[in-house]
C-alpha cells in the first residue's frame, strides 16, 4: 500500500487564489535542521487538512479542502484557503484553524499571522458594528470634532459613588464619556450594578447642566448570562455603550453580546486587555491589526489600538496601521518585519476587509 507523505503537496507556487479563498500572509522562521518547504508546508496542511501521521488512504474531496502556499518571499507565505473549509458566520472556528495548532509545530522556531484577506460571501454572515463612527456621532451629535473620554486613576479601587463623583466631574470637564478600566467588573467595594445606577444619576445631571449627550463605557466583562444581565441593566438606565475585554472574554462571547446589544441599539467599547500575550512578539504570535479586522468582523464600533507614547507597547505606525485599517473599506496590511509592500499579497493589498 502507497504512503501518503503530503506536506509538500500543500506548496504550490502555479495556484492563483480562487476569488472565494481566504488568502493570509505569515511570517516564519523553520527550527533548526527543518528545510524551508518542509516548515511551509507543515504551516499549510496543520491549518487545513493535514495532520502528523502517515496515511494510505485519501478521500478525493480532500484535494479540493487543501490550502496553497502560493507565493514564498523569504520569511513570508502566502496561503490560500478554500471557502469550504470554514463554517459562515463562526469566528473561533476560522482562528482554530488559521491561527490554531500551527503556533505549536515543533517544525517553526517563530510564526507571526500578519494578516488576512476575507471573501465577502465570508464577510456577509457577520453583523460588523451596530453604530460605527457615524452611528455614535449622530448620537452625540458631534461632528466636527474627535469623541473624547477619559478613565478614573487609580483603575480600580474606588466605591461605586466615588467612581460616578469622578465620572461626573469628568462629564463636566468637557469630557464626552467615561470609561472603566479593563479589570474593574463587580467588585465588593464597586458593585456594578451599584455603579451603573450612581452614574446614571450623575449622567443625567451633567446633561442637564451642560445641554450636551454624556455616555459611559461601563465594563461588563464576565460570563456570558452575566454579561446579558448587565448589558440589558445598561440599556434600561439610559446608557448607549457597553464595555467588554474582547480578548479575554473571547470571540465567541463577543459574537454573542453583539447579538444582545444589537438588540438594544448599542454599541460595543472593545478594551484590549491581554492583546500583547499575541501581538507583541515581532515574529511569532499575530498582529494588532488581524485582531482589530476580526473584531471589527464579528462586530464591536470601537476598539483600542494604542497611543505609541506612555507605559505600553505600540509603536506610531502601528497605531496609525490599526487606526486607518478600521476606517478604510480596502486596505493594506501592516508591513512587518521589513517587510516591502511590493511583497505583500494582491489579495491583501486590493480586497476589502
Amino acid at each position: 500500500m502507497k504512503k501518503v507523505e503530503w506536506y509538500r503537496d500543500f506548496i504550490n507556487l502555479k495556484y492563483r487564489p480562487a476569488k472565494n479563498d481566504l488568502n493570509v500572509l505569515f511570517y516564519f522562521e523553520p527550527n533548526a535542521g527543518v528545510t524551508r518547504d518542509d516548515a511551509i508546508g507543515r504551516i499549510a496542511s496543520e491549518s487545513s487538512t493535514g495532520t502528523w501521521t502517515t496515511l494510505f488512504t485519501m478521500p478525493p474531496r480532500m484535494k479540493k479542502l487543501m490550502a496553497a502556499a502560493y507565493r514564498i518571499d523569504g520569511n513570508f507565505v502566502h496561503v490560500a484557503y478554500p471557502f469550504d473549509l470554514w463554517e459562515k458566520g463562526n469566528m473561533p472556528q476560522l482562528l482554530s484553524g488559521i491561527a490554531g495548532n500551527i503556533f505549536g509545530m515543533k517544525a517553526l522556531k517563530n510564526l507571526r499571522l500578519v494578516d488576512v484577506s476575507l471573501p465577502r460571501d465570508y464577510i456577509k454572515n457577520f453583523k460588523g458594528p451596530n453604530l460605527g463612527i457615524s452611528g455614535l456621532r449622530k448620537y452625540f451629535k458631534v461632528y466636527n470634532r474627535p469623541l473624547t473620554g477619559a478613565v478614573p486613576k487609580p483603575k480600580i479601587g474606588f466605591s461605586a459613588e466615588e467612581h460616578a463623583q469622578i465620572g461626573f466631574e469628568t462629564w463636566m470637564g468637557g469630557f464626552d464619556c467615561v470609561k472603566d478600566d479593563e479589570n474593574l467588573t463587580s467588585t465588593n467595594f464597586n458593585n456594578f450594578y451599584k455603579r451603573v445606577e450612581f452614574m446614571a444619576k450623575l449622567r443625567d445631571k451633567a446633561e442637564k447642566m451642560t445641554g450636551e449627550v454624556k455616555d459611559a463605557f461601563i465594563n461588563i466583562t464576565g460570563e456570558v448570562e452575566e454579561m446579558k444581565k448587565r448589558a440589558k441593566f445598561l440599556h434600561n438606565h439610559g446608557f448607549k455603550y457597553a464595555m467588554i475585554d474582547v480578548v479575554t472574554c473571547g470571540s465567541a462571547s463577543v459574537q454573542t453580546m453583539r447579538n444582545v446589544l444589537g438588540d438594544f441599539g448599542m454599541a460595543i467599547h472593545a478594551h484590549r486587555a491581554m492583546h500583547a500575550s499575541f501581538d507583541r512578539n515581532p515574529k511569532h504570535g499575530m498582529t494588532m491589526e488581524f485582531i482589530a479586522k476580526i473584531m471589527k468582523l464579528i462586530g464591536v464600533d470601537q476598539i483600542h489600538s494604542g497611543t505609541s507614547v506612555g507605559k505600553l507597547v505600540g509603536s506610531r505606525e502601528e497605531v496609525l496601521s490599526v487606526a486607518n485599517l478600521l476606517r478604510e473599506t480596502r486596505v493594506k496590511p501592516y508591513k512587518n518585519i521589513g517587510d516591502e509592500e511590493k511583497n505583500l499579497p494582491r489579495g491583501i493589498r486590493e480586497n476589502p476587509c
